[in-house]
């Protein structure tokens, strides 16, 4: 037995003991050595997502309405007194505070990301304080951080695996992908994107398409979320009208989509410099009380600034939002997300991403319709949200399929779409080699990250 110091930079200080390397690949037939292991891990992993990502929405849910009683969060925020803001936003400082505070003193070490985990240590994690974050994340989403809720199943997934590849004794190689299909599973359940999902958790989380891949991810991710559906809403996430495609739209795209490549390096680098500054020692627990604080005064003028920024991405999508606050929560609302990640607020980037995309998409696309009128105003913030999504993720595949899935629509404005996903990645990846889930590591750090992500020849 070794153990794997989970040490460097990050102050990742947790003993995880594992076994020796092992470097049997994934399993090409089910005659294969192993075979039935691997493959009973991938279908456990995948149930197990499914029923985490059921339980953790429902949860998100249930404190979000009795926080803030309402259809959704912006419309109970809006019609909500400016001291519901104040307290339920301060509450969630203190929650954060003390939830963190709780999980150093029951936990060895700090928390680890599911791609550093994959990466460098071959998809191990410390379970208890991955699970404790996760749970934390979702309290403080739901009370209003201006983070995603999609980190929490995407840990309970990414746990679950792990503890089964030590089950059932798999090679690192193997681990590695079956975390980054439970980490992939948990998300498509959570927002019910099976296929999404799967590319989401090689393109983004294990860094490589190969055929031999794709099939554990599909199959882990159809589970869940076919598991998810018996309890959480077999429906689009966002409901738009079939936008028609048109000269106009590609032409736009092919000048937007540049546009939201650079913003998106802006975006990456503001989420670095917050990941690197986050509070310590007892300014851990005054920081996220003083930073939600701070967002719960400026939600009582901008409640659209509370939550994952889901509201907000479906009235751009359906263009119900005016030029005005376009241009303002275009500011404001990235803004608010890195103020609670330089506080120590734990949650997800996912769905923040998609809505700075929309609101970038909606902006760009006024000024359009100056120069060339007759694009549907909600077909910019779409193509807007997947632009950026894909050049923040440099996942523009999974961005394509997860924006399509998650609004229920395919070739209606697929074209504008794709150039504006292409070029808006090419331009991220050409200037920075960092996504938004790497954005703390160093050049150097990347290029090991690289080559860590090869998978091995057999």
């Amino acid at each position: 037995m070794v153990g794997l110091y989970l040490g460097g930079r990050h102050g990742k200080d947790a003993c995880l003991t594992t076994p020796h390397k092992r470097v049997a690949g994934i399993p090409p037939t089910l005659l294969s050595t192993g075979a039935v292991g691997f493959w009973a891990a991938v279908v456990l992993t995948g149930a197990g997502a499914g029923i985490g990502a059921a339980v953790l929405t429902t949860l998100l849910e249930e404190v979000q309405h009795f926080m803030w009683p309402g259809p959704n969060l912006l419309a109970a925020a809006t019609q909500a007194d400016a001291w519901r803001h104040i307290w339920v936003l301060i509450g969630a400082g203190a929650v954060t505070g003390a939830g963190q505070f709780i999980l150093r003193r029951l936990t060895s070490g700090n928390g680890i990301d599911i791609t550093e985990a994959i990466s460098e240590f071959a998809g191990r994690l410390p379970a208890l304080r991955t699970l404790g974050t996760a749970v934390l994340s979702i309290l403080v989403v739901a009370m209003g951080a201006s983070l995603g809720r999609e980190g929490a199943p995407k840990q309970v997934g990414a746990v679950l695996a792990n503890a089964l590849s030590d089950r059932v004794h798999l090679s690192d190689e193997q681990r590695r992908l079956l975390v980054a299909c439970g980490a992939g599973a948990g998300m498509a359940a959570a927002y019910g994107v099976p296929l999404g999902g799967a590319l989401f958790a090689l393109e983004v989380l294990r860094g490589v398409l190969a055929l031999r891949l794709i099939l554990p991810a599909l199959l882990a991710s159809a589970i869940a979320a076919g598991i998810s559906w018996l309890v959480l809403p077999n429906a689009p996430t966002y409901l738009i009208p079939a936008y028609p495609s048109s000269p106009s739209a590609v032409c736009w795209a092919l000048v937007a989509g540049p546009i939201a490549g650079l913003v998106s390096i802006g975006y990456v680098h503001l989420v670095a410099w917050a990941d690197r500054n986050k509070p310590t020692g007892w300014q851990r627990l005054v920081a996220p009380m003083i930073a939600l604080g701070g967002l719960g005064a400026a939600a009582i003028k901008f409640p659209q600034l509370l939550g994952n920024g889901k509201d907000i991405a479906q009235l751009a999508f359906g263009n119900q939002v005016t030029p005005l606050l376009l241009v303002t929560l275009l500011i404001l609302r990235p803004l608010s997300t890195i103020l609670c990640l330089r506080s120590g607020v734990p949650g997800g980037l996912f769905t923040p991403s998609l809505a700075l995309g929309a609101l970038l998409g909606g902006v760009l696309g006024l000024a359009w319709s100056w120069i060339w009128p007759g694009v549907p105003p909600g077909l910019f913030a779409v193509v807007g949200a997947a632009a950026v999504l894909a050049a923040t993720t440099h996942g523009p595949i999974s961005a394509v399929v997860l924006v399509m899935e998650l609004t229920g629509r395919d070739r209606s404005f697929v074209l504008p779409l794709l150039m504006a996903v292409v070029t808006a990645t090419v331009v991220a990846r050409t200037l920075d080699s960092r996504s938004i889930y790497d954005a703390r590591l160093t050049t150097r750090e990347i290029q090991k990250q690289q080559v860590a992500r090869k998978p091995s020849p057999t």
